[in-house]
């Protein structure tokens, strides 16, 4: 290699190597550091832990607890993610168009995204509340939205859609903007809907963008916590119909103390959400188009 080569690679590895710091310091010792520490019992004080294979796994298959918290957790995301994504694609490609207040409305549906999340859940604990809360009242009625087990999964799903639709839109609106005019125009001169426009150019054209916050929503709902941890009292009687896999997992580990539980709920998580992110490249080959 030429003086000027080797000065190239040296200036190279050195931009890039806080990146690799980080990475392997942040991510990847972490990953391998949880799957390590699940197949332990924690010592005290989280020192001495004890080897004992494949227990924790064991436990967990039969603890009715996480059996509930992943049933809870999916429940969670096939409620929130499908919709989140509908409501922010329609609001997206009515946002593209040419109205008056249309910067006014994407810095509007942004707000929640810029939020603090416990003003967010204090702001919605006040809408929920039974006796003082805005939507009882507004609509005369009488509903425990965080306090029955029927409906808080779906309550804490409403949060969670409100509060990431900012974020989709965002995406959906770069996708849209580069979809070429020219195809609505000749579209158009050919008679076809505002709908069958939507239906047969806009969608083929942003599914690469469907398809990418898909993918980024449903490991965010996996991961669904803060919401959980800051709407729900640790009385109430709907907490184990609500709890997730992260939230259960922060019980174990920091308020029970067993870290190697709570670390095999982690592998549990990231070999659930494996496996659904597998199966979703392998079904965007039938509807998403590259072009």
């Amino acid at each position: 290699m030429s003086h000027r080569a080797k000065s190239e690679l040296a200036w190279g590895w050195f931009f890039i190597l806080p990146t690799i710091v980080g990475l392997v310091v942040l991510n990847i010792y972490p990953i391998f550091s949880t799957i390590f520490q699940s197949f332990h019992r924690t010592g005290d004080f989280g020192m001495n832990n004890v080897w004992i294979g494949l227990d924790n796994y064991k436990k967990a298959l039969v603890d009715p607890k996480i059996q509930q918290s992943i049933w809870n957790t999916l429940k969670y995301m096939i409620s929130e993610v499908p919709l989140s994504i509908a409501i922010s694609l329609v609001l997206a490609v009515l946002l593209n168009k040419k109205i008056v207040g249309r910067s006014a409305y994407r810095m509007i549906f942004f707000l929640p995204m810029v939020a603090a999340p416990a003003a967010i859940a204090m702001v919605w604990k006040w809408l929920y509340n039974t006796d003082y809360g805005l939507i009882n009242n507004v609509f005369n009625i009488r509903v425990s939205w965080y306090s029955d087990p029927n409906i808080s999964l779906y309550s804490i799903a409403v949060i969670g859609i409100w509060s990431i639709i900012g974020y989709n839109l965002v995406l959906f609106l770069a996708g849209l903007q580069e979809v070429p005019r020219d195809y609505y125009e000749a579209a158009t001169i050919d008679g076809a809907s505002s709908t069958s426009q939507f239906f047969n150019i806009t969608l083929p054209l942003i599914s690469p963008t469907i398809y990418f916050v898909f993918v980024t929503r449903i490991i965010g709902a996996m991961q669904v916590f803060d919401s959980i941890f800051l709407v729900m009292d640790r009385t109430n009687p709907a907490l184990n119909k609500v709890q997730s896999l992260v939230y259960l997992f922060y019980k174990y580990s920091f308020e029970e103390g067993n870290k190697g539980a709570g670390a095999t709920i982690v592998v549990i998580l990231l070999l659930i959400t494996l496996i659904i992110t597998v199966l979703q490249n392998i079904g965007q080959k039938r509807w998403v188009h590259y072009n």
